[in-house]
């Protein structure tokens, strides 16, 4: 459906856009239970849309952009595609910025209208919801060695392991080392029972439930088994050369600078590397330097090296973790 084709209520200017959808099935689908998803992109364009049959009638200062954002919901699900808040939420913050954006590797990443990129897991399908995300995840794909750089919640680590993931069922890579450095975040923990697996295990649970999201249980317990997917500290990465992987480094704002270089010399042949951090979330202790602001001012200006940064506005966990984000920022203009 092309938006410049549908009618449109004149008057100088229009006070409001109409649309109209010729499958009111679909539309019912696009407006969700008692137009929840109606209601949604009202609260976040500042709109207004009212049903009449299989019109909508959108008012308000942004009524182009809302009916914009409305068509390519339509085609979402005129294409087959489910319709979650989520979607709703990316359909929003992207617009119109994706148009235009190519992409590469037919069966690694695809894109769809409006610039819309999907990456393929054996559990789901994942889709960047912000234009830093969109760009982050290219750059994955188009580059050996990527940093990933910003506040919690934007999705720098999820997104690298899904496609991380992506590239070892395509066969691309054969196996995935996700790491992070054993760092408390300022607690005291004190001595962890069990073996050295049980020890390390807590630092890395934020890698299994990106991981448990895009494999099956089952698979994913022996694909760990065989150690085609392995998760460690940091520490265990020295003296090692890692090729024909894909690695993700999670959390390197915690590494030392020796650690970081440590880690980015083990890159090997066939392999990628993504390296992800938040600046502002620092555990060393006082007088250690970052690994990762010391690789973002050496490496800056190495040809085929990616840095993509996200801020507050990226943030897709709860609206309200970026507002306390901004806050923070605010308080300590120096993050």
């Amino acid at each position: 459906m092309d938006l410049s084709t549908l009618p449109v209520h004149d008057a100088e200017p229009p006070l409001e856009l109409l649309l109209e959808f010729p499958d009111n099935r679909l539309l019912i689908e696009l407006c969700g239970e008692f137009d929840r998803n109606l209601a949604q992109i009202e609260h976040l364009m500042s709109v207004q849309i009212l049903r009449r049959g299989n019109q909508l009638a959108v008012l308000g200062e942004a009524r182009v952009e809302a009916a914009e954002v409305l068509q390519k919901l339509y085609e979402r699900v005129e294409a087959g595609r489910s319709l979650e808040p989520g979607d709703i939420d990316a359909a929003v913050r992207l617009g119109n910025s994706a148009e235009g954006t190519g992409a590469r590797d037919g069966d690694q990443i695809e894109m769809f209208k409006g610039g819309h990129i999907e990456i393929g897991t054996r559990k789901k399908t994942v889709e960047p919801r912000t234009q830093a995300q969109q760009a982050y995840v290219q750059a994955l794909f188009e580059h050996e060695l990527s940093f990933g750089i910003g506040p919690a919640g934007t999705g720098k680590t999820y997104l690298a392991v899904a496609v991380a993931v992506n590239q070892m069922i395509n066969g691309h890579v054969d196996k995935i080392i996700l790491s992070r450095p054993a760092v408390e975040a300022g607690e005291r923990l004190g001595f962890l029972p069990g073996d050295m697996k049980d020890k390390v295990d807590p630092y890395m649970q934020p890698l299994y439930d990106a991981l448990n999201d895009f494999l099956p249980g089952k698979q994913l317990a022996k694909l760990i088994e065989e150690k085609q997917i392995e998760i460690a500290p940091l520490a265990f990465m020295r003296g090692r050369t890692l090729s024909n992987a894909y690695v993700v480094l999670d959390e390197a704002q915690n590494a030392t600078s020796m650690q970081m270089k440590m880690f980015l010399t083990r890159l090997g042949q066939g392999s990628r590397m993504v390296i992800t951090g938040d600046r502002s979330q620092v555990d060393l202790p006082r007088g250690v330097t970052s690994g990762l602001i010391d690789a973002e001012r050496i490496l800056g200006d190495i040809g085929g090296i990616s840095f993509n940064y996200f801020t507050a506005k990226d943030v897709v966990r709860h609206p309200m973790v970026a507002k306390i984000i901004e806050a923070y920022d605010a308080d300590d203009p120096a993050r």
